[in-house]
């Protein structure tokens, strides 16, 4: 298992993780749009996407991370938006290899805390996030405008 940085040709592999993870499938009339704010993140220093290869060299898990001010803090908040291992490699440690990467990201920049999303459907992973002694601390609303 390899955990490294993301790049740009690994737009697709990327795309098909979020799709198990329930987003929607990326259409090919705005395909180049996504891929475009995919590496305008690949490269911005406040985005890291980090991707993990099984032996084969196969993407099998991805994680987002986002370094984004709050108004009470003088220090970054990393919040993490996206984090899935693909359904045949799960229980391999590489979600809990995922979250130590973030977690050093995230005390190399001096984050004052570490903030995860994940929907209530996923039990399994958030029994990880438990054991890596994280916090559910509330909820989540959302209202889809498109």
């Amino acid at each position: 298992m390899l955990i490294r940085a993301a790049r740009g040709d690994d737009f697709e592999d990327v795309t098909r993780l979020l799709e198990e993870l329930g987003r929607p499938r990326v259409p090919p009339s705005v395909r180049d749009e996504c891929f475009a704010v995919f590496e305008s993140q690949v490269i911005d220093p406040d985005s890291h996407h980090i991707v993990c290869e099984d032996d084969s060299g196969h993407v099998v898990g991805f994680c987002s991370i986002h370094f984004r001010t709050r108004l009470n803090h003088t220090t970054f908040e990393a919040w993490v938006p996206d984090l899935i291992v693909t359904e045949s490699a799960r229980m391999r440690g590489i979600g809990r290899a995922l979250l130590e990467e973030v977690e050093r990201r995230a005390r190399e920049r001096d984050c004052h805390a570490l903030v995860l999303e994940s929907a209530y459907r996923r039990a399994e992973a958030h029994h990880l996030y438990r054991e890596f002694q994280m916090r559910d601390l509330g909820k989540q609303f959302a209202k889809v405008l498109r």
